[in-house]
């Protein structure tokens, strides 16, 4: 099927394919049915209020944010259950409380910090500020959070029992490293530790007033190979809307399956050293190489036919400048093929940082593009 009005388009764009939004956006709601856990979709990945209700197959329900300029932008639209996924500092104490207040909803935060938790205190006395916290738990990523039989665990949960204003629900924990293989068995392993470890962490509560705590989980890869959710009552996902490379690269999506793609024009041929030369560079693409570990002709990015969003075979971004990025090329027919002025689409290494440099999506479905969504970016 040929797409007629790509080229009505100004280059470098996102080109978001809708049907395979819905399908991917489906598959994660029946995955969390199945498991009886609430979906609370990561929303970091897009940024944007349409693809967040396709996400939750409904206008508003709970959302997972990565900054507070998302909560707010998604409190704008009527989302009123958020989770601030990123550990909170008392400077922001003031924004995050504001944005609550003008937007009546819950931002809930998250925290691995007794001085923090302190400070939190501290501020909601000083301001009547009300504040719900989850304790984030390291579950073998080693960034940040607790580990599930931390001491720390059990301080934090004494400072916030003397506090009518401060509601400590739960616990969150993000299993990172199941992105360090592409092993199903090990991807297995790493989600069931997951979730064990941060059911355990509960033992070092003390004396909370929440008897029916939030115990929240997620990454992608161990949402889908997981293989129960006992005990767990939410998972926190996000790329599975779009998927990448990085995600084909390690077996848990199809490259078929990847919605969305950058779209860029061939802009010039540099026949001595072998290169196509298209306007999609480090800004358009991101640097990011995160797929090459287990597909190393990845590159920057896989090129491919800006109908079909199917790669060529052999061709992909093997450099990138600020605005350039260089296509090498074995065989000189590809000059006759990719005329300078003609189309290409890439696919992304890591859609969240690829999307980032971007206002909105070209919405694609059945061959034509139909839309225009917005999104948010910074902080």
């Amino acid at each position: 099927m040929k797409i007629n009005n790509l080229n009505e388009l100004n280059t470098p764009c996102l080109i978001l394919d809708k049907n395979l939004l819905e399908k991917n956006c489906s598959k994660a709601r029946k995955k969390c049915d199945e498991f009886n856990t609430i979906l609370r979709p990561h929303v970091k990945t897009p940024k944007s209020i349409e693809v967040a209700k396709i996400a939750l197959g409904k206008d508003v329900g709970p959302i997972t944010v990565s900054t507070l300029e998302e909560a707010e932008y998604f409190a704008n639209s009527g989302f009123k259950d958020i989770t601030y996924a990123v550990c909170i500092i008392p400077a922001k104490l003031k924004r995050l409380n504001y944005i609550q207040l003008k937007y009546n909803c819950v931002i809930r935060m998250v925290i691995d910090s007794v001085i923090v938790a302190k400070e939190i205190v501290n501020y909601s006395k000083l301001h009547s500020a009300n504040f719900e916290i989850l304790i984030e738990i390291d579950c073998g990523e080693g960034r940040s959070g607790l580990a599930y039989q931390d001491e720390k665990i059990r301080e934090i949960s004494k400072v916030f029992n003397i506090n009518h204003y401060t509601k400590l629900l739960g616990v969150l924990a993000h299993a990172g490293h199941s992105y360090s293989t592409n092993n199903k068995k090990e991807i297995i392993s790493i989600s069931n530790i997951e979730r064990e470890q941060a059911i355990a962490s509960l033992k070092n509560f003390e004396n909370t007033k929440n008897n029916s705590p939030i115990i929240s989980i997620g990454s992608t890869p161990t949402m889908f190979y997981a293989e129960h959710l006992k005990g767990i009552t939410e998972v926190r996902a996000g790329i599975y809307m779009f998927w990448d490379l990085a995600q084909a690269s390690r077996g848990i999506c199809e490259i078929d399956e990847i919605a969305l793609t950058v779209l860029s024009s061939v802009i010039g041929h540099n026949q001595q050293k072998g290169k196509i030369l298209i306007d999609a560079g480090a800004l358009a693409l991101s640097k990011d190489v995160s797929a090459n570990n287990f597909m190393p002709e990845a590159g920057y990015g896989l090129v491919c036919d800006p109908n079909t969003a199917l790669p060529y075979e052999g061709l992909n971004i093997s450099e990138v400048h600020q605005e350039h990025g260089s296509i090498n090329i074995d065989n000189t027919s590809w000059f006759d093929k990719l005329p300078i002025g003609s189309l290409v689409r890439i696919l992304p290494n890591h859609a969240c940082l690829t999307c980032a440099a971007y206002s909105n999506y070209n919405i694609l479905e059945n061959g034509t593009i139909v839309d225009s969504w917005s999104r948010t970016n910074g902080w």
